[in-house]
């Protein structure tokens, strides 16, 4: 009992009322930021360069992810996770040609497995960097690992070419103003709002996974009309090579862990009161 008292009297001066607030508001925060390294990478000036000596924050350029220019691109970065290089995502969509042997429920099913599993967040929030590319592999390690993953629409679109590739449907990665997804070839699709033609070869649906509620098959009207550039995904990848003789870094992924609370934070907060108003009343009193 004495213990318990004297426990009160500490909690009702200043430095109990911190010493359990502080505590008390980091739970009531909605997550703490932490970092987790992807990988090991170069620099180059402002540029960010893996081991296949692919540029991850620029698309644009010979050895942007993207290899984008004003009239075609090449998504080097989806061979990173295909061909002699396949690895998670390729394997998980072979799980997926597995489980499913009806093409269409088996592509559904890659799409809303991408779709419930990666949250879509920018590389500026997640990385620090304007632009910076996840490739396939990356992006599903952390899926394996935290259970949920955080990317951009080309992240997005890598992953979902990747895992239709490995579950033997064709897939494709289209660029549009600001903007990447993936595109399948499903050409008798009954829930496509469009179709698309890729090199003459109409049937292909876009697969756009970063809302919550998208279907497969739904192309948002701002991107119908517009130039739209398509690379069709092919088997095959190249080895990575050996970096340049340069420092290896890493890039810091930030993310959220969230806190279980072990009591409401409505509860939490009237504790909270309680307590300041208690030591209000006894200053007062100690006045008088």
């Amino acid at each position: 009992m004495a213990l318990l008292r004297c426990l009160s009297k500490f909690l009702r001066t200043r430095a109990g009322l911190v010493l359990l607030c502080g505590p008390a508001l980091l739970l009531l925060c909605p997550g703490v930021a932490i970092a987790t390294p992807t990988g090991n990478f170069y620099t180059d000036g402002s540029d960010v360069f893996d081991d296949w000596d692919i540029c991850r924050s620029r698309a644009d350029g010979p050895d942007g992810f993207f290899k984008a220019s004003a009239s075609r691109f090449e998504p080097v970065i989806a061979d990173q996770s295909l061909g002699g290089n396949a690895d998670r995502a390729y394997v998980r969509g072979f799980e997926f040609s597995l489980e499913y042997e009806d093409v269409t429920r088996r592509a559904e099913a890659i799409f809303t497995y991408v779709r419930d599993h990666v949250r879509y967040t920018s590389d500026s929030s997640q990385f620090g960097y304007g632009e910076f590319a996840q490739n396939a592999d990356e992006l599903l390690a952390v899926v394996d690992d935290k259970g949920v993953a955080y990317g951009d629409c080309e992240d997005y679109a890598v992953l979902l070419g990747a895992m239709y590739v490995g579950a033997g449907i064709r897939s494709a990665v289209v660029l549009a103003p600001d903007h990447a997804a993936a595109l399948v070839y499903l050409p008798d699709y009954p829930r496509a709002n469009r179709f698309l033609t890729v090199d003459g070869e109409s049937g292909w649906v876009w697969a756009e996974a970063t809302g919550g509620n998208n279907p497969l098959g739904w192309m948002p009207e701002n991107y119908m009309g517009t130039h739209l550039l398509a690379y069709e995904l092919e088997d095959k990848g190249f080895p990575p090579g050996a970096p340049p003789d340069r420092a290896v870094t890493t890039v810091p992924r930030r993310s959220n862990r969230d806190f279980a609370l072990p009591v409401s934070p409505f509860f939490l907060v009237l504790l909270l009161l309680w307590l300041m108003s208690s030591v209000g009343r006894r200053r007062s009193a100690s006045r008088r």
